[in-house]
């Protein structure tokens, strides 16, 4: 497997990101060695939060967020997805899925950090990810926050809205991440803030992961994920720990997925759910320190 890393230099000053990364390495399954990024702040003996963020954001999505968790005491686990952020970067599409997604993610939480008792917060494909891994590995997790994501298997029809952003992924001739991400916010994004979203992507061939991710969400019954994830539903419709959903208010792509949550999980029943007004897909940029609260608010009521 070919893989790249983005220079350090890359990350230099980044605007309100003053974390730098631990790193956790592994093998990607045919030898080659992987090495991921991780933000780790926080009282190392609070309860641990992992935020994992989607596509094709990195853990610089989360800076409005980490200082709310950290200062009510929790330790903060944020890694960059293989392909993104200061990870590393295989440059065959080929290389990536949804089912080798979930194992390097399983990697750097279980097997590298140790983490226990995990309250998971995931937006966009970490939601995607990491509703697999607390389904798969329930004993790991202690509570859930789902925010702007889902977990399709492909039986019902995806939104225009998500179709039409698969189809300028896989064909776009410039792919321009700083100016995707902007254009899933309310909130104008700074010119130097797009600009920490295209860092970790100095040419094509970094940007494979990138590309290719949309394609992997399941969108026909037969999909190559289809079946895991619907086992994975099956463990869902019986979760009884805490489940709460924080969406927002403004997000064509996810819109309306709350209220499924909230109709199958059991934990999530008579729990304070959240609508977040002004956010839009990536809301961590609109409303980043309420969502972050609202985390915070959740894990001091629901103790282990």
């Amino acid at each position: 497997m070919d893989v790249v890393r983005t220079p350090e230099e890359r990350f230099a000053a980044l605007p309100g990101f003053p974390y730098p990364p631990t790193h956790v390495t592994f093998d990607a399954g045919d030898g080659t060695p992987l090495r991921v990024a991780v933000v780790d702040v926080g009282p190392p003996g609070g309860e641990v939060v992992v935020l994992l963020h989607g596509e094709p954001s990195w853990s610089y999505l989360w800076r409005h967020v980490v200082p709310e968790l950290t200062a009510a005491g929790l330790r903060v686990v944020a890694p960059d997805l293989v392909g993104f952020g200061r990870s590393d970067k295989p440059t065959d599409p080929a290389a990536y899925s949804y089912a080798a997604h979930v194992e390097w993610v399983r990697q750097v939480l279980f097997e590298g950090l140790a983490l226990v008792d995990v309250t998971l917060v995931g937006q966009d494909w970490g939601g995607l990810i990491g509703l697999r891994l607390v389904a798969e590995h329930p004993d790991r997790f202690a509570r859930v926050v789902v925010t702007n994501t889902g977990l399709p298997t492909g039986d019902a029809p995806m939104s225009e809205a998500f179709l039409a952003w698969q189809r300028f992924a896989a064909t776009a001739r410039r792919f321009d991440v700083g100016r995707v991400v902007a254009n899933g916010t309310v909130t104008p994004l700074p010119p130097e803030v797009v600009a920490a979203y295209d860092a970790p992507f100095p040419d094509e061939a970094s940007k494979a992961g990138a590309r290719v991710f949309p394609s992997l969400v399941p969108t026909a019954p037969d999909d190559p994920a289809s079946a895991a994830n619907r086992a994975a539903w099956e463990v869902l419709t019986r979760w009884e720990k805490p489940f709460l959903t924080a969406f927002s208010d403004s997000d064509p792509i996810t819109g309306g997925g709350d209220r499924v949550f909230q109709r199958l999980v059991p934990g999530a029943r008579g729990l304070p759910h959240a609508t977040l007004r002004g956010g839009g897909h990536f809301l961590q940029e609109d409303v980043g320190p309420e969502l972050g609260r609202v985390v915070a608010g959740f894990v001091a009521a629901t103790p282990r």
